[in-house]
């Protein structure tokens, strides 16, 4: 590999053999180095490979940033997320987390408590990613002197759910989980009722919405022509679907983007499975 930037000592930038630019790290790798040298292959620790169309020199900052301690820290602790999902959790969750523990860290030195207003809402809609959060957590904290408390769980979760989005924003998390709750408190109001969010309904309803979170964000919304099965789905449930038109509101109020009637109509029969109980051989 050539080094292409040195951020510090211990983060360059490079480009890979297959003509790629990737951000190494290793402790030394950019002392008394320079652009054009190859990379010391001995002292190399990590190789990040910046993900969804991200600048190189920009996430190379942002590792550069962060001590190289908490990098490994992040990423032996994700090993035990991804053995608990099931899936692959690559360099920008793994920069995320670090720079997140690296801060938490400095704050709990500090005695600076941070809160979590959204943990009901993290807790109840994304089960897996938070019980997989809880082992990150009790993981990371048997590599530090002084625990980080346990709403840290919380945010690891966050980070977790980000993953599986093409943003790396995690502000788009926490927009997505603030709608949620609000389409929930819509529905609750509508049908004079707590739905329950532990329900197997519940997590099909949350699902689909982060799904189509994905869908509206890429301009790739469903649209199956359902023609004649749309018309049946309103006249069998015409108060779901006047329920789905008013979470349809919302959505494209926060989204900025209008909904396909498919869209609609898919909401619709997930608002008639909660109130309903609709058979279980329609699906959506």
């Amino acid at each position: 590999m050539e080094i292409l930037r040195i951020f510090n000592n211990n983060v360059v930038l490079a480009r890979a053999d297959n003509g790629g630019e990737v951000i190494v790290t290793g402790r030394g790798l950019g002392f008394q180095a320079k652009p054009g040298h190859r990379v010391d292959q001995e002292r190399v620790a990590r190789v990040f490979v910046p993900e969804d169309g991200r600048d190189p020199d920009n996430f190379g900052a942002l590792v550069a940033a962060v001590p190289p301690e908490h990098l490994v820290l992040a990423d032996r602790a994700l090993d035990v997320a991804r053995a608990e999902l099931g899936t692959t959790l690559g360099s920008t969750t793994v920069i995320a987390l670090a720079d997140h523990l690296s801060f938490a860290v400095v704050r709990h030195e500090k005695n600076m408590p941070m809160s979590y207003p959204l943990r009901g809402e993290v807790v109840h809609m994304y089960p897996r990613e938070y019980a997989a959060a809880t082992k990150v957590l009790e993981y990371v904290n048997t590599q530090l002197d002084q625990p980080l408390v346990v709403d840290e769980a919380v945010a690891i979760a966050l980070h977790l759910v980000n993953a599986g989005f093409a943003s790396g924003d995690l502000s788009f998390t926490y927009q997505m989980t603030g709608v949620f709750t609000q389409l929930f408190d819509i529905m609750g109001a509508e049908y004079d009722r707590v739905f329950d969010r532990d329900s197997v309904n519940a997590a099909r309803f949350i699902t689909h919405l982060r799904y189509f979170f994905v869908r509206a964000c890429t301009g790739r919304q469903l649209e199956e022509r359902l023609g004649k099965l749309r018309d049946a789905i309103r006249d069998v449930y015409p108060d779901a679907h006047a329920t789905a038109v008013k979470l349809q509101t919302v959505l494209e109020l926060r989204l900025g983007v209008p909904l396909t009637d498919d869209e609609v109509t898919y909401l619709t029969l997930h608002v008639a499975r909660m109130v309903d109980e609709v058979r279980p051989t329609v699906t959506g």
